[in-house]
């Protein structure tokens, strides 16, 4: 983000939601990876906060062969995700922000949609 001259100001971790855990039905501070303030090619600018996961984590967990364990965890780890970014979604709608979600396909070389 650095080298992009569209890019006006970014933070990491910079920002705290709170979220309600599923698991242990409590209140928590969820730190999107990044915040960034972008000037599209409008001239407009655009507030994006931005959370990188690996793409197995964006979608429920399909048990397989999995072990009992394994699978719980992931289950775990999923439902939480989904609402921290229920939560992200919602601060973003309400200050005319975008919440979007980058996975290995967006942020590796040679991913399936790279983004420009």
């Amino acid at each position: 983000m650095d080298e992009n001259k569209n890019i006006i100001q970014w933070g990491s971790e910079e920002m705290s939601i709170p979220y309600y855990s599923p698991v242990d039905k409590k209140i928590h501070k969820y730190y999107p990876d990044f915040i960034a303030e972008v000037k599209r090619p409008s001239g407009k600018i655009a507030t994006f906060v931005i959370e990188i996961k690996p793409k197995r984590q964006t979608k429920p967990p399909v048990r397989k062969n999995k072990k009992e364990k394994t699978y719980i965890q992931e289950c775990i780890t999923y439902s939480i995700n989904k609402e921290k970014w229920s939560s992200a979604k919602k601060v973003c709608e309400k200050n005319g922000w975008k919440f979007i979600i980058l996975t290995e396909d967006t942020v590796l070389p040679g991913g399936k949609n790279k983004n420009g």
